[in-house]
C-alpha cells in the first residue's frame, strides 16, 4: 500500500491582540471560512487521514480540528506534537518517517517556514509558500514511511483557498 503525506499550514490568524503571545494567536473569520473550505476539497479525495500531528498553537490546532469536523465528524484521530511548533522541515520529517507503517495516510497542520520547506523538499518544483489553510498532498510508493523520498514520490496536488474563488 501506498503512503499519503498531507501538509497542511494552519488558517490565517488574527494579530489584531498585540498583547498576546504567539502561541496563543487565534484563527481570523477568513481563517475559520478557509480552512472549511479546504477541509471540503481534500474530502473529495476519498482518501482521509489515518491520523493527523498538529502543532499545538492555537491557529493550527483549531485548525486541524475544522478538518476534523468535515472529514470525520470526531477528533480521535489528531495527535498533539509539541516539537511541531515552528518546526524546521527537517525536525517534522524525522517524526513522520518514524510513523508507524499501519498508517496510510498522514496529516501534519503546522507552519511556515517549516511546512513549505518540506513541502520543496519533495517537489519537483519550488513554492515560495504554502497560503494559509492551503495543502500539498504527496503520495509515495511505498510501504514504509523511513522510505518516502522523491524518488518513489507517485503523485503530488497544491491547492489553497484563493485558488477555489
Amino acid at each position: 500500500m501506498d503512503k499519503t503525506l498531507i501538509l497542511i499550514r494552519h488558517g490565517k490568524s488574527d494579530w489584531s491582540l498585540d498583547d498576546l503571545p504567539d502561541y496563543d494567536r487565534p484563527l481570523k473569520y477568513r481563517g475559520y471560512q478557509d480552512a472549511y473550505k479546504m477541509a471540503q476539497e481534500l474530502k473529495s479525495y476519498q482518501e482521509l487521514p489515518d491520523l493527523i500531528y498538529t502543532s499545538p498553537a492555537n491557529r493550527a490546532l483549531y485548525t486541524s480540528v475544522i478538518f476534523s469536523r468535515v472529514l470525520f465528524h470526531n477528533f480521535q484521530r489528531i495527535e498533539i506534537r509539541e516539537d511541531f511548533y515552528l518546526a524546521s522541515a527537517e525536525q517534522m520529517l524525522h517524526v513522520i518517517k518514524n510513523c508507524d507503517n499501519h498508517i496510510q495516510n498522514l496529516a501534519v497542520f503546522s507552519h511556515n517556514p517549516g511546512v513549505t520547506d518540506l513541502a520543496n523538499y519533495f517537489l519537483p518544483w519550488n513554492i515560495d509558500n504554502i497560503p494559509t489553510s492551503g495543502f500539498v498532498r504527496l503520495k509515495f510508493n511505498t510501504e514504509d514511511w523511513k522510505k518516502i523520498d522523491k524518488k518513489n514520490m507517485k503523485n503530488k496536488d497544491f491547492d489553497y483557498p484563493k485558488n477555489k474563488d
